[in-house]
């Protein structure tokens, strides 16, 4: 019998937490314990080690479909396989979102015998920073609306506040609701709305700041309303960014636990990536290169959102400079590309592989000549894949340069990813010319006209008459040479979720900007993309439960 992903990792003996963080060269005067398994890691240890820093290594994927690609799963299996080999490697990724937990999406700790542990905890409420950043962001709500009832002293015009509350679940109910009804005592009644927290920009904020003084920096400078004048008002505005502060100090800690077969891991940050930038925090990126000689790190969604996201802003602003790139896919997801409805994956069809490589060979393409880093394909190996369809796969991957890896770490571990690992080795040796996909002196429109044709291969950019209004506007207030973050459907190259494979042709219309003066990026909301998703017909939550040992079943 197949055991379930929760049950394996409910197999694993841990190591003691103290043990992984001497295995990862952490000295116990940096570590601070949540129980045996997980601890935090001070950020002086950054300050205070001159130890060289290792290889960066981006593991990113496929559009998502429904049939699933494994790119978590296959990042800590990398890790695992590096460690087999005798490298010193350490992984870093971001930590799950309760909403997507309970919804349609599960948990995200990896799966099979790919896992960081303890699995649970992990996807659950772990060491807290998701609701130190929920209470941090409507701390600043509170202070908000505070300031409008006792006389608005700044000239805040309520119909253009801009910050939402936020909560980690997924609730379309809260997308959009009326507040401070009930007397003039209960607050000025407005229209408001609430975003998951991982859409929250304090969010980003913690995840690209590098200090507390960065941290608070970044905070003051969030854009939370404008005056009746057309200024923008700022976190520092209210005086809040210091209580803010205060809030995220331990949150800005990276999180050590480990995988199923002990390698270090960073869990750390999760802003989703088709909203926000959708990378685990600078911190523990660059704690996973001080202390290994290969960091191994993942990127949201497909290639076209979390890795360029990645490369154009958060590389950008940290001075990150990857070594190599790792492209997940499945013989599964590229049959979905292809046509064929998730029911009917199982069974050999090579002609609609065929139709739906194009996904990845696009993927492949922008990672190589776009931002001129050298990469790989993984193949995430089903049971189902056929000898065929694994050939036909690496035959057109050798024809665009680029070589084919299969993965099998989910059945088999560490074991299972060694070809991989040995591909990624030889990367890494390579000289590359990485480059971003554009300048931040372009204009606003030139910059998503750049993302829209390079890494989309859409034939344009149409902003609607408001977010070209909303454009002059960021412009003329100074925030013109920022990076541009997309929020755009991640099932698609393009703004249409239904457009799959590699289309072309197509327009991005972007309804609307906004700025993330904090995050230090503009974003662009495309198609029909939300803030705050809502849960699906039958929920995860209805399969969770727990036992009268406090055993936790049905999680993922």
């Amino acid at each position: 019998m197949q055991l379930s992903d929760i049950e394996i990792a409910q197999a694993c003996k841990a190591k003691r937490i103290t043990e992984i963080a001497k295995l990862a060269g952490i000295d116990e005067t940096y570590l601070e314990c949540y129980g045996s398994t997980k601890a935090k890691v001070d950020y002086s240890l950054l300050r205070e080690s001159d130890r060289k820093d290792g290889k960066l290594i981006l593991v990113t994927a496929i559009n998502p479909t429904p049939a699933g690609e494994g790119k978590t799963t296959t990042t800590i299996g990398l890790a695992d396989g590096l460690r087999k080999l005798g490298k010193n490697a350490i992984v870093a990724l971001r930590e799950p979102s309760l909403g997507p937990v309970f919804g349609i999406k599960g948990g995200a700790a990896g799966g099979g015998y790919a896992q960081v542990v303890p699995m649970e905890e992990i996807n659950l409420h772990f060491t807290g920073d998701f609701h130190a950043i929920g209470a941090a962001n409507n701390l600043l709500a509170a202070m908000l609306d505070n300031h409008i009832q006792q006389g608005n002293a700044l000239g805040i015009d309520v119909k253009r506040i801009v910050w939402k509350r936020a909560v980690d679940m997924n609730d379309r109910q809260l997308r959009n609701i009326i507040d401070g009804l009930g007397g003039r005592m209960q607050g000025v009644p407005r229209e408001d709305g609430f975003e998951i927290t991982v859409a929250s920009e304090v969010m980003a904020v913690l995840c690209l700041a590098e200090s507390i003084p960065d941290l608070k920096a970044r905070l003051g400078r969030m854009v939370v309303a404008y005056t009746y004048g057309g200024a923008p008002v700022t976190a520092h505005d209210l005086r809040a960014e210091g209580a803010m502060t205060a809030l995220l100090k331990d949150a800005l800690k990276p999180n050590l636990v480990q995988t199923l077969e002990g390698t270090p891991a960073f869990v750390h940050g999760g802003p989703f990536a088709n909203i926000a930038h959708g990378c685990n925090s600078a911190m523990a990126t660059r704690m996973a290169l001080k202390l290994g000689d290969y960091a191994v790190t993942e990127a949201g969604f497909g290639a076209d959102l979390g890795a360029e996201k990645f490369l154009d802003i958060k590389c950008r602003y940290v001075g990150l400079s990857p070594a190599a790139v790792v492209v997940v896919a499945t013989v599964r997801a590229l049959k979905n590309h292809g046509g064929v409805p998730k029911a009917e994956l199982n069974a050999e069809n090579l002609s609609a592989l065929e139709a739906g490589l194009p996904n990845l060979l696009r993927h492949v393409e922008n990672i190589q000549t776009v931002f001129g880093l050298p990469c790989v394909v993984a193949i995430n190996a089903f049971p189902t894949d056929t000898k065929a369809e694994l050939a036909l796969v690496e035959e057109k991957c050798r024809e665009h340069g680029v070589n084919v890896a299969l993965s099998e770490v989910w059945a088999k571990g560490g074991k299972g990813g060694t070809a991989l690992a040995e591909q990624v080795l030889k990367l890494c040796e390579q000289k590359n010319d990485f480059r971003f996909a554009y300048d931040t002196e372009d204009t606003i429109e030139e910059k998503l006209t750049a993302i829209a044709k390079k890494i989309y291969h859409a034939s344009g950019v149409s902003l609607t008459a408001n977010a070209r209004k909303q454009m002059q506007e960021l412009e003329q207030l100074g925030f013109g040479k920022l990076p541009i973050c997309m929020a755009k459907t991640q099932y698609s190259f393009s703004d249409d979720p239904t457009l799959l494979g590699a289309p072309t042709g197509f327009t991005i219309t972007v309804r609307n900007l906004k700025v993330a003066a904090g995050a230090g990026f503009l974003v662009a909301l495309t198609g029909d993309i939300l803030t705050m998703p809502g849960l699906p017909k039958v929920p995860a939550a209805e399969k969770i439960d727990v036992d009268e040992n406090g055993k936790i079943t049905g999680l993922f």
